[in-house]
């Protein structure tokens, strides 16, 4: 069992300074800045076409990091540059601002896949962890401390590294996909429900109700207000594929009873081999559960994005998650596609 009683700062070991890397092919290794976007990018976009061809990172989600307030990229971010100038490896260690009952930092990055199999992974991962280190024994917290990574199953080579730095396999994701030519059942809800389209004037109410219907998630942590507003104002959400569910309580009072929030990214769609929305958000909140709100947003969703023309709808769940989600998709036509593990180091 994970001890919790002392603050993160005495249970985590971490590097008073951390030592820039050293390898015989990066010739310099330096913090990433605002100006290494479009290369950071590039670098993505060629790791994600071996490792995971389906979804792919826009250029706005990796400019957004830089402007997060939690993000330090002097300290959190690390590049390698070979003696011509190109970037190959880029790395983060990126602190969770929710810290309801977790602190977290998640490391991500890679390196070009002409250059792998040197080594150059592992000694950006080492660097990586040991900000991660820093950042846990930095807290005051009593809470439980987790350092967090992501491999997808396409890609062994990276799960593999993760293990050999010390990281446990914890939890799995899989990417489901439904077929919209498929028939979509409607369902119909119970008086004093109503499901209506997304706008942005709902945007705050359902920022709270998606922190408290993933509050008995694992892992899930509040969004912070500008994690949460860099996703609804990004080019690739999608309000009109959007919906949100309202219940009324026994005073009359309106609230969010549940939510389903989507994007498209059209760059996705030639590696993924068809056109799809994807179902980025999804949840009801534990008093209105049972009542087929989940299956409403879906059918709603699923029948709005086969008329904007789409072949399939695709999300990500956990495999355990704790409402039965995954039973509740493969019920509405899902089937199972991909997966990706999670690796975690816990204190």
């Amino acid at each position: 069992m994970v001890e919790t009683v002392r603050p993160l700062k005495e249970r985590v070991s971490a590097p008073v300074d951390i030592v820039l890397p050293e390898h015989p092919d990066i010739a310099l290794w330096r913090a990433a800045t605002l100006e290494d976007v479009d290369a950071i990018w590039a670098l993505m976009r060629a790791m994600g076409r071996i490792d995971h061809p389906n979804y792919l990172p826009t250029r706005e989600e990796v400019a957004d990091d830089f402007g997060f307030t939690f993000f330090d990229a002097a300290a959190d971010s690390l590049v390698g540059v070979s003696a011509s100038g190109e970037l190959l490896a880029w790395g983060t260690a990126m602190p969770s601002p929710g810290q309801r009952t977790l602190v977290k930092s998640t490391v991500a990055g890679g390196v070009h896949p002409d250059w792998r199999a040197r080594g150059i992974g592992r000694v950006l991962l080492d660097w990586q962890l040991g900000r991660a280190r820093q950042q846990l024994g930095s807290s005051n917290k009593t809470l439980p401390g987790w350092i967090q990574a992501y491999a997808d199953e396409r890609a062994p080579q990276n799960a593999r590294l993760l293990a050999r730095a010390g990281l446990t396999l914890a939890r799995y994701f899989v990417e489901l996909q439904r077929v919209l030519a498929d028939p979509i059942r409607n369902f119909e809800l119970d008086d004093g429900i109503r499901l209506a389209p997304y706008s942005a004037n709902m945007s705050a109410a359902v920022h709270a109700a998606h922190d408290e219907a993933f509050a008995d998630h694992w892992s899930s942590q509040p969004l912070s207000d500008e994690t949460w507003t860099s996703f609804t104002e990004a080019e690739t959400f999608r309000p009109d594929l959007s919906f949100v569910v309202f219940g009324t309580d026994a005073e009359g009072s309106e609230h969010v009873a549940g939510y389903l929030l989507s994007t498209v990214s059209e760059d996705d769609w030639a590696g993924a081999g068809f056109s799809s929305s994807y179902i980025a958000l999804v949840g009801v909140l534990r008093d209105w559960r049972g009542r087929r709100i989940a299956q409403a947003l879906l059918a709603a969703h699923l029948a709005a994005s086969r008329a904007a023309g789409h072949e399939r709808a695709t999300l990500d769940v956990d495999t355990d998650s704790p409402t039965g989600a995954v039973g509740l998709y493969t019920g509405m036509g899902f089937v199972a596609a991909h997966r990706e593990m999670v690796f975690t180091i816990e204190f």
